[in-house]
């Protein structure tokens, strides 16, 4: 029976240090600050790297103009390696995300990137003249330019978490240099 003695202090240990250790945490989670409001995202200025892409891509590079200040820019990137792949992403006023996706590369790839999934409907918005796609069902919903609406040798996406309206928004306020 002395086996049984040791085994009892093994699992009395157990017990107290997984006891220490949810006190431990119990403090830290009551005691210790923390902020539980969204962090602020920091506005990039995109006016360089959109020089960029409109001097070295094959397509007409576009971007938006006009949206209202409170629509943060917050992520930028033009990658002429990866068929001048241009990214540039917005901040909504009331949280959501709204990209802009243009590349060379093929139609159904960029599509699928941008939308990370979405599938074509069998609905249209003519925004500023233009067809414009919808696509649903991926992480993201997406207007897409019609195919014969795009620059040439270009996939146009304006995708995100943002609404219809608010995507067809960045639609509307596309523009070439």
């Amino acid at each position: 029976m002395a086996g049984t003695n040791g085994k009892q202090k093994t699992a009395r240990g157990m017990v107290l240090s997984l006891g220490v250790c949810v006190l431990a945490a119990g403090f830290v989670y009551i005691f210790l600050p923390r902020d539980g409001s969204a962090p602020d995202l920091k506005r990039v200025d995109y006016r360089v790297e959109l020089l960029t892409a409109r001097r070295a891509a094959a397509y007409a590079v576009a971007a938006p103009e006009g949206l209202p200040q409170s629509w943060k820019a917050t992520s930028v990137r033009f990658d002429g390696t990866r068929s001048d792949e241009w990214h540039l992403g917005f901040h909504t006023p009331d949280g959501e995300y709204v990209a802009l996706e243009q590349s060379a590369g093929k139609r159904s790839a960029v599509i699928e990137e941008a939308s990370q999934g979405a599938r074509e409907t069998d609905v249209t918005e003519d925004i500023g003249g233009r067809t414009w796609v919808r696509y649903t069902g991926g992480r993201y919903d997406a207007l897409v330019l019609a195919e014969g609406e795009q620059p040439a040798e270009a996939t146009t996406v304006v995708a995100g978490t943002g609404s219809f309206e608010q995507l067809a928004q960045v639609a509307r306020a596309l523009r070439t240099g």
